[in-house]
């Protein structure tokens, strides 16, 4: 079956599944109808992550990206709709509000059931069904493989945390979606490189990392959630059209970069050390 062209599969055979869940800017014409701008609707996205992450084919990473907004639809959230984070503010399947709490839609003409439903079919099942044939595809190869879910955010946004975000945010769901011994290997690493680092705090892993998370089949899944400012000339606080998203610098991501090669390598060695 062929890949719908807003997916993008490099397929590597290290036991290490990387996921790019957020980096798309794509809108279809049908499902702009609505939106209050164009800005608001990729105000969210994982600016630059696919790009922070390229070295990672070259270790033999599978890579797993759409190129579809968020806003479309979030492929990282519970299908069913229930809130990965009871009681605390976040976005849904088909987010009618910016992180901040700016409406995307004018009054009205927010998404109906039928097109939630008409999204689900077109873009989050077949990312879905791709996670899961390359992870069938890596357990084949491996007993014990990684799957890496990638994502940034930036570092203030008073609706969802108090405060400045770490610039490392592990998400292991509690430590049920991974073993042990790789949530350590890979908080080590980020502390080792002197940037302010929490475990499942704030971010404790989403739908991607819970669904697939079977350390006991030998899957064993980690969300990688990064400040902004780690990666990015990040204007810390409020930002606006004029202001964001800033342009990828090649040397200020440098140092990030460096760090996220040695989380992949030790994703890698760690799987590859249990078999």
């Amino acid at each position: 079956m062929s890949l719908p062209s807003f997916l993008t599969i490099t397929r590597g055979e290290a036991p290490l599944l990387v996921s790019l869940p957020h980096t798309g800017t794509e809108i279809p014409e049908e499902y702009v109808a609505g939106l209050v701008s164009p800005w608001l609707a990729r105000k969210d996205c994982d600016w630059w992550v696919e790009r922070l992450y390229d070295f990672a084919a070259g270790l033999g990473a599978t890579v797993i990206h759409t190129s579809i907004s968020r806003t479309v639809i979030d492929v990282n959230r519970d299908p069913s709709g229930a809130s990965l984070y009871p009681g605390q503010a976040t976005t849904e399947l088909v987010p009618t509000t910016t992180f901040d709490g700016e409406p995307l839609y004018a009054p009205g003409r927010e998404p109906d059931s039928d097109s939630i439903s008409r999204r689900k079919a077109l873009f989050f099942e077949p990312y879905h069904r791709a996670l899961a044939d390359e992870i069938a595809r890596l357990r084949a190869l491996h007993p014990h493989i990684v799957v890496y879910d990638c994502h940034s955010i930036r570092s203030v946004i008073p609706r969802l945390f108090e405060g400045t975000l770490p610039e490392f945010n592990i998400g292991t769901n509690g430590g049920v979606t991974c073993d042990p011994a790789l949530e350590s290997a890979v908080a080590e690493l980020c502390r080792a490189s002197g940037r302010s680092t929490v475990v499942n705090g704030r971010f404790r892993g989403g739908f991607i990392t819970r669904h697939n998370g079977r350390p006991a089949d030998g899957v064993h899944a980690i969300q990688m959630e990064l400040a902004c400012r780690g990666y990015m000339r990040e204007p810390v606080g409020p930002v606006d059209e004029a202001s964001w998203p800033v342009a990828y610098d090649e040397a200020h991501a440098a140092p990030m970069r460096a760090t996220l090669t040695r989380i992949l390598e030790a994703c890698i060695g760690f799987a590859r050390s249990k078999s």
